[in-house]
């Protein structure tokens, strides 16, 4: 239960999420995710499966991300602000991360940051097309259909476009994130990152 493709449920349970609120995320699901609806199972079944996460996260977590906080904060606006939102503030081309101190683990962030192109969540597959006179766009897949697609471009802007009147219309292997290997983000400093990312666990805090 600590998280790769879904949330760390340890660190959830860890975080404070009642009985209430795990049981109508596991019967209801959550839209735009891998997560399905458990509609036919019955109630009894979700609730042994909330008494086992219960069981497995009475011990919180040993990890703790460490580092400098504050020059994790100053790293993230610099960096990461421009497409990841904290609490209403900053860029919405990429997940918002204010409550990623209760759903994502040291190790899984340590992926997403390194290698973000190892797993795309698929709300935010990348997609890029060619119009039939010439214009390029590279983005987000929002929504599709047969006939057409609708995309955030780099500048957040959402447009839709009739697959008709495409030239080219390619579903990228790689993240639009960009991958910060250590020669762009040091060890140092990536445990500075985390240390703030695990500070955000809800929707009063503010970006410092």
């Amino acid at each position: 239960a600590g998280g790769y493709r879904g949330p760390d449920l340890t660190a959830v349970i860890a975080g404070g999420a009642n009985d209430e609120r795990l049981f109508n995320t596991i019967r209801k699901g959550v839209p735009g995710t891998e997560m399905p609806a458990m509609n036919d199972d019955p109630d009894d079944d979700i609730l042994m499966i909330i008494a086992y996460l219960r069981k497995i996260g009475t011990v919180p977590p040993s990890e703790s991300p460490g580092g400098n906080v504050d020059n994790g904060a100053r790293l993230f606006t610099a960096q990461c602000a421009s497409c990841h939102r904290v609490a209403g503030k900053g860029g919405r081309i990429g997940p918002d991360l204010t409550r990623v101190g209760t759903s994502r683990s040291r190790s899984a962030l340590v992926r997403e940051i390194r290698t973000p192109s190892e797993w795309i969540p698929p709300a935010f597959e990348t997609v890029s097309l060619v119009t039939k006179d010439g214009q390029r766009i590279r983005g987000i897949k929002k929504n599709e259909d047969v006939f057409s697609i609708q995309v955030m471009d780099t500048r957040e802007r959402i447009q839709g476009y009739l697959k008709s009147d495409l030239k080219e219309l390619v579903y990228e292997k790689t993240s639009l994130m960009p991958a910060f290997p250590a020669g762009r983000l040091n060890d140092s400093d990536l445990t500075d990152l985390i240390g703030y990312l695990g500070t955000l666990r809800g929707a009063d805090l503010t970006v410092k």
